[in-house]
């Protein structure tokens, strides 16, 4: 039997094929001879309990001059579809919500959708982490600045972030005596009209953030450790990291231990973390990233893992 498999995703044309996960994803699936359907989230709709969807089948090749070919879109009834990858990036807003909410009835009329739309509601991000308090520094969430201060005062330097933010954006440190925290503070929370994350400074950074790889709650055994450069915070690829590999250690495994059980629960196929020295940070599930890296520096498929585990949950129907 053929696999028709559908990718949500931001528009094709414009991604980076030499780094792109889902692009990795779409050749293991052309590999395995699978239909693909690629679509965005704004081309589904609801009608009469159908969900429809106009979509393209493509073809992939690994050529970062000219990756994919398209036929004409055709709407289609989804759940025609085995599987759907939802890997549109964030924000994550309204829109995105309701994406998940029509991923939610097509789940509900048979076809697979990675990850759960109800495991991508409930997950965010940021938040995620704070669930395992054992893992991670000490965090707060709020958009009040007089709590967010008094975080300040208590832990002298922190890092601050909006909840719904990607690769890296609008991350800032604060030190107890930079005379710019209110500022920040205001700035950040929109004069405390958006809920922000602030989490103890961890010095660690220097050495690099750590991305971890989890198929199914199983770790990958290497990681991604993103350096930030010289005179940024940030170690994101995006915002002028450098990635190498380096295999996981004790510490990390245990880390993802904690996760698989909330992980399996919330039914989020493919996540992906981030650590920095021995603390968690967040934990990505809309579109998490690395897969071209690692793959590439240790000669993996980490895309064979997850369309065994993608083929072994239809095969249970």
């Amino acid at each position: 039997m053929t696999v028709k498999l559908g990718v949500i995703m931001d528009p094709i044309e414009g991604i980076n094929v030499t780094k792109d996960s889902t692009f990795a994803m779409l050749l293991e699936a052309q590999r395995r001879a699978y239909q693909i359907h690629n679509l965005q989230s704004s081309d589904l709709h609801l009608v009469d309990n159908k969900v429809m969807g106009q979509t393209a089948q493509i073809s992939v090749q690994d050529d970062k001059s000219h990756w994919y070919n398209a036929q004409d879109s055709v709407l289609r009834d989804l759940s025609e579809l085995d599987a759907v990858l939802m890997r549109k990036d964030p924000p994550f807003n309204m829109e995105y919500i309701y994406t998940t909410y029509l991923l939610d009835r097509l789940q509900e009329l048979g076809t697979v959708v990675i990850n759960h739309p109800s495991g991508l509601r409930s997950a965010n991000e940021k938040l995620l982490a704070t669930r395992f308090p054992e893992c991670t520094v000490p965090s707060v969430v709020s958009q009040k600045k007089q709590v967010l201060n008094s975080f300040i005062d208590e832990h002298q330097e922190i890092v601050i972030k909006p909840l719904d933010g990607m690769a890296g954006e609008s991350i800032f440190r604060i030190q107890h005596d930079d005379p710019n925290r209110n500022v920040i503070i205001e700035t950040i929370t929109h004069s405390g009209n958006r809920t922000v994350m602030a989490q103890q400074f961890i010095a660690a950074y220097k050495q690099g953030d750590k991305r971890i790889l989890l198929i199914d709650g199983e770790p990958i055994p290497y990681a991604l450790l993103r350096v930030p450069a010289k005179g940024e915070l940030r170690a994101n690829l995006a915002k002028g990291g450098t990635g190498t590999g380096v295999e996981l250690n004790d510490r990390d495994r245990w880390i993802c231990a904690q996760l698989k059980p909330e992980l399996i629960a919330l039914q989020l196929s493919f996540v992906g973390i981030d650590v920095i020295g021995e603390f968690l940070t967040e934990i990505n599930v809309t579109s998490p990233t690395g897969i071209r890296e690692l793959d590439k520096t240790f000669n993996l498929n980490i895309c064979a893992t997850l369309f065994d585990a993608i083929e072994n949950r239809l095969a249970l129907g």
